[in-house]
């Protein structure tokens, strides 16, 4: 049986729904991923009885998960990402590099995008210790704070461009909030080919990135470690930096980049 067209008043009905819903998810990010109902009606500004309404709905299909009086997204939405993510190119060649190498030192190992001045998960390996840092694809950070932002600075001129006159907020005391160290750290990871930082974003938490390059030798994603320092501290760093590397060699010829003056086989 045919699907029948929907009429104007339909989509324009269905359309202030899902602006509504929309709303609703927006509430929900890394640094707050379990607001309250109370919190979801004050924040999206609905009345309280629509919020309730569309929140208990969300909830009862799975896009929303409830835990005493506080919300989490879903399992139903987080298996409706997982398709579009195993979708990219990048991330189909990039995912068993990332298993080998949280397989090989033991902590999570991500694959980051950029966009604008914030660094995107768009593939992860999480680690199997107890003891962790949890990484989530779609999960947003700064590009500032940390070592994949470090490296997306250092091999891409166009997001130090657009770093340019942004607030650099400080997180933590080890946060970079100027421009100058910055440009230190960036000269200090084109050199190394790799960067570590350790407690920039969270002070529990250290990460080793490096570059991934496409088949025209340009920056196209980024590789990191991620782990938390009462585990790795930075002595680990000569230990684990070329296991960074390597897995970031192994995505880049995955991309097609050469080095040159080598031919492919």
């Amino acid at each position: 049986m045919g699907c029948v067209p929907p009429t104007p008043s339909d989509r324009k009905g269905s359309t202030l729904v899902l602006s509504k819903v929309t709303r609703i998810l927006n509430c929900f990010t890394v640094e707050h991923p379990e607001p309250t109902l109370h919190e979801l009606i004050r924040h999206t500004g609905l009345p309280a009885s629509t919020c309730q309404r569309l929140v208990t709905d969300l909830t009862l299909e799975g896009f929303l998960d409830r835990d005493g009086d506080r919300y989490r997204i879903g399992i139903a939405l987080v298996r409706w990402a997982t398709p579009g993510t195993l979708g990219l190119d990048v991330v189909r060649l990039v995912q068993p590099i990332l298993n080998d190498l949280r397989d090989q030192t033991g902590e999570s190992a991500c694959l980051y995008a950029r966009d604008s001045i914030f660094r995107t998960v768009i593939a992860v390996a999480q680690t199997r210790h107890v003891v962790m840092r949890p990484f989530l694809v779609g999960q947003v950070m700064p590009i500032h704070a940390g070592a994949p932002g470090k490296i997306f600075l250092a091999f891409d001129a166009s997001a130090r461009a657009e770093l340019v006159g942004a607030r650099l907020a400080r997180f933590t005391g080890s946060t970079p909030t100027s421009l100058t160290s910055i440009d230190r750290q960036c000269v200090v990871a084109r050199e190394q080919g790799y960067f570590a930082a350790f407690g920039e974003r969270h002070e529990d938490v250290g990460s080793i990135a490096a570059p991934v390059l496409d088949h025209r030798g340009e920056l196209a994603a980024v590789v990191g470690l991620g782990f938390p320092l009462q585990r790795v501290g930075p002595a680990r760093e000569a230990e684990l930096a070329p296991a960074v590397v390597e897995a970031a060699r192994r995505a880049s010829a995955a991309m097609g980049f050469r080095p040159e003056g080598q031919r492919p086989v």
